[in-house]
């Protein structure tokens, strides 16, 4: 795997963020990088490496990396662990899962084929990297951060994200307590409704996978599905800034002892105040909205 060329002969702390080619990811390895950390951030398209090149920051590092394909990761360890070697540094300070699709859609009409790539890439390439990375991270004295939405809680039509949110929350948390405090520190990054070009896509994602299911399988959501379009378009306009994030993102990495948990976001309070009520009573107030 081949490096940029814009890289700076130095020992700053090393952080590897996943799906850098817009939102969340972008903004946070720019403003890492802009604040001197060396960021390896990883992209699926030739176009998004040299739309990042072209920024000019020395210590971001734009590397391909598809998620869906496991096969792919020891060479991207490699690579990484490589450079990171020849810097004379202990190991990678960081690891930032971030990267994820966006799909939207009742569970009986799902497109399977799309939620197999969602799993593959945010549990199980999210897993293999942990995995690959983190005895560096242990020599470095790091932590681990994922980024997810307030998925304990059920949210209708985009299962296909909250259902692998749901399962970060029990490996992220579990790998926490398997580390042990003598480990690396594991950090969820909860998000609320964020300005992501995948959150703003809702809509024409929804409407892209309806055209392709039979009327008669489609009737018993469409009125509903209206109304939840209604609403998501005042949420839309609601979206917080994902520079916030990155701005959490920062704060979690540079805290002396970090917390398990960070939220962010448009309504991410309101998540966390439904997730410590009772399930029952949760699920009661979310119908009730139907």
């Amino acid at each position: 795997m081949k490096l940029g060329n814009n890289l700076r002969n130095t020992t700053q702390k090393s952080v590897l963020v996943t799906g850098v080619s817009s939102g969340i990811g972008r903004a946070t390895a720019i403003r890492l990088a802009a604040a001197g950390w060396l960021v390896f951030g990883t992209v699926r398209r030739q176009e998004d490496i040299e739309a990042l090149v072209s920024l000019g920051l020395p210590g971001l590092v734009p590397l391909h990396l598809e998620l869906d394909r496991r096969e792919d990761i020891p060479e991207l360890a490699r690579t990484v662990l490589a450079e990171l070697e020849k810097r004379g540094s202990p190991g990678l300070f960081a690891l930032v899962n971030n990267a994820g699709g966006s799909m939207v859609g009742p569970i009986e009409l799902m497109n399977l084929d799309s939620f197999e790539r969602e799993l593959h890439a945010r549990l199980l390439g999210s897993v293999a990297l942990v995995q690959a990375f983190l005895p560096s991270i242990r020599r470095a004295g790091g932590r681990i951060l994922w980024i997810a939405t307030p998925g304990t809680i059920p949210t209708t039509y985009v299962t296909g994200i909250h259902a692998c949110d749901f399962a970060v929350n029990c490996i992220a948390r579990t790998l926490a307590i398997e580390l042990g405090s003598a480990g690396p520190s594991v950090v969820l990054v909860r998000c609320g409704g964020i300005r992501t070009r995948a959150g703003l896509d809702t809509m024409r994602e929804l409407a892209a996978g309806l055209e392709t299911v039979a009327p008669e399988r489609r009737t018993p959501y469409e009125e509903r599905l209206k109304a939840w379009a209604a609403s998501m378009t005042s949420f839309d306009a609601r979206r917080t800034d994902p520079d916030r994030v990155a701005e959490t993102v920062e704060r979690a990495l540079l805290a002396p002892r970090p917390r398990r948990r960070y939220r962010v976001g448009y309504m991410s309070g309101a998540a966390a105040f439904l997730e410590a009520l009772p399930q029952t009573l949760v699920d009661r107030i979310l119908s009730a909205r139907q």
